[in-house]
């Protein structure tokens, strides 16, 4: 169904450039999430590192990432018919109130920071303590796949950006 909408979405006549690109690109990543990340060596590329180019900037990049963080968002919110299973994606299906920020603070830093997160969402009382709740935690996770999917690592190339992913002033993933 997800395939469906993006190819719609694509082919329309009145589909601006960028949300025709943000959509080719969502709809390359569903494509090839079955696909092995290409390798040379000891290399390995995500499977978004050709899309924007070798000699793309962070900044770039990072703008990538908020226009895919932004399609996904209103590309697949659920809405189920009956009779039809329910599709899941953890960035669409996040409380609508949580404010996604992309940045580049740095020339080789990506940094997704999440405000505004409900707390009877993304937390869970344990021993008295609030942690992270597995709704928010998939979330995170998510997120941080899709951003290294623009990178690239090996012992003789070295990462392309490093990324984080932060929640309120924590960072979850690094």
């Amino acid at each position: 169904m997800r395939i469906v909408r993006l190819r719609a979405l694509i082919d329309h006549p009145r589909t601006g450039d960028g949300e025709r690109a943000a959509a080719q690109r969502m709809l390359d990543r569903i494509l090839t999430t079955t696909r092995i990340p290409q390798g040379s060596g000891d290399r390995t590329y995500g499977t978004r590192h050709h899309r924007a180019g070798r000699h793309a900037s962070v900044s770039r990049i990072a703008e990538m990432i908020r226009e895919d963080i932004a399609l996904t968002r209103v590309a697949f919110t659920t809405s189920t018919q009956s009779g039809q299973p329910a599709m899941s994606d953890p960035i669409a299906d996040a409380p609508a109130e949580i404010i996604y920020t992309v940045s580049a603070p740095h020339d080789s830093e990506i940094v997704i920071a999440l405000d505004n997160v409900p707390q009877e969402w993304g937390w869970v009382p344990e021993y008295g303590i609030a942690t992270v709740g597995p709704a928010l935690r998939a979330l995170v996770d998510e997120l941080a796949d899709l951003m290294n999917r623009y990178n690239r690592d090996g012992a003789d190339i070295g990462k392309r950006f490093f990324g984080r992913v932060r929640v309120g002033g924590e960072t979850l993933v690094w």
